[in-house]
């Protein structure tokens, strides 16, 4: 069986090359994002070639029997392309679907994009011990007990001693046959981020916006959990006023109503105060909007949040403005005045989703 090894690393590596290829189209049509699983994603290739044995039709003949001349070709006997039963003279396109794991997806991703390892702040430095029992002692308690190898050890000392008697196998184990599992401590570096969503829901962002902002949540997701060994997600909706909802919800919650953007911010100022200590814990909030926001005073208010409380506890602040036939657009312009040398603020246009993929790529290439 090990001689297939080669040829199954060869196909993987044409696997990901196609999916390398194709991942802008992966990216930009989010159609991968209806077939996860808890540690793999579905992605239809197009146009790989599976061996197979084909077989001719009944009755065709033997080898060299039939009517023909010489160095005709025997592929005559076999149907030619869109000769098949039912309706329609042209040939199909068959999709293979291939699971790829979600960690193998996020380095095809990161090797596509260029984007570089993140280095954690906070717990970085921290080890924590895990405990595996992977030894072997003459002590320890009985809850410890190896079975199997006390076993042996009495039926080894009873054979030697003479104490055997195999017409009434009775193994009595005594304090110096008994073995105990022994744990090993093993140092583990622990860091743990959060990622905070916020989208506006307002009536100017419909149907076709949530999906940009639901297909680049998912690829942001697929990195940074390659990044870190523990991801928290939480998620925020605004119009006028925001609220904390889950995953479901932010992606379907029917738009309507005025916005005002600071409400958002204000909550997830509230959610890192009670729950993620900004010198342990790697933070993320990422906002969404069409840069529609109601009035210069709650844009003012807007600026002051940031200023004071989330990018100072940021690793980084993501805003992705989402084109809108209703946006003004301004929001992304008065965050660039405000902010204009400030590298832990990182803007994105997305007018489209062929923008999915560059936006992608400016959130998370700073590395950080």
């Amino acid at each position: 069986m090990k001689r297939v090894y080669p040829d199954t690393n060869r196909f993987r590596q044409i696997i990901r090359g196609r999916i390398r290829q194709n991942l802008k189209r992966f990216i930009t049509r989010g159609e991968i994002l209806g077939k996860q699983g808890k540690n793999f994603v579905s992605i239809p290739l197009p146009q790989i070639e599976i061996p197979r044995f084909r077989y001719g039709l009944q009755e065709t003949g033997g080898v060299g029997q039939g009517p023909g001349e010489e160095g005709t070709p025997i592929g005559n006997v076999l149907p030619q392309p869109g000769e098949g039963q039912g309706a329609g003279s042209m040939p199909g396109e068959h999709l293979l679907e291939v699971d790829v794991t979600l960690e193998e997806l996020a380095k095809i991703l990161g090797e596509e994009l260029e984007l570089p390892n993140i280095l954690p702040k906070g717990q970085r430095n921290i080890d924590t011990f895990t405990d595996r029992y992977t030894g072997i002692h003459r002590t320890g308690p009985e809850s410890l007990r190896h079975f199997k190898r006390t076993f042996k050890q009495a039926l080894k000392r009873q054979i030697m001693a003479g104490l055997y008697n195999p017409e009434d196998p009775v193994i009595l184990p005594i304090q110096e046959d008994k073995r105990f599992r022994a744990s090993k401590s093993k140092a583990v570096p622990d860091s743990s981020a959060v990622i905070i969503y916020m989208m506006d829901v307002s009536g100017s962002m419909g149907n076709e916006q949530k999906d940009i902002v639901r297909i680049e949540s998912f690829w942001i997701d697929t990195w940074l959990k390659s990044q870190y060994r523990d991801l928290d997600t939480r998620y925020i909706v605004h119009d006028a006023v925001a609220r904390e909802v889950d995953r479901h919800t932010f992606f379907h919650l029917r738009e309507s109503g005025g916005t005002k953007i600071s409400s958002a911010f204000t909550l997830c100022r509230d959610v890192v105060q009670k729950d993620y200590d900004p010198n342990t814990w790697n933070i993320y909030p990422i906002h969404f909007s069409d840069g529609d926001n109601w009035g210069g005073d709650d844009t003012a208010l807007c600026m002051k949040i940031l200023k004071e409380f989330l990018i100072p506890w940021s690793n980084l602040f993501c805003y992705g403005q989402v084109k809108s036939a209703y946006g003004s657009g301004q929001f992304l312009k008065d965050l660039m005045e405000e902010f204009s040398s400030e590298e832990r603020l990182v803007v994105s246009e997305i007018n489209s989703r062929d923008d999915i993929y560059r936006s992608i790529k400016t959130f998370l290439g700073k590395g950080k």
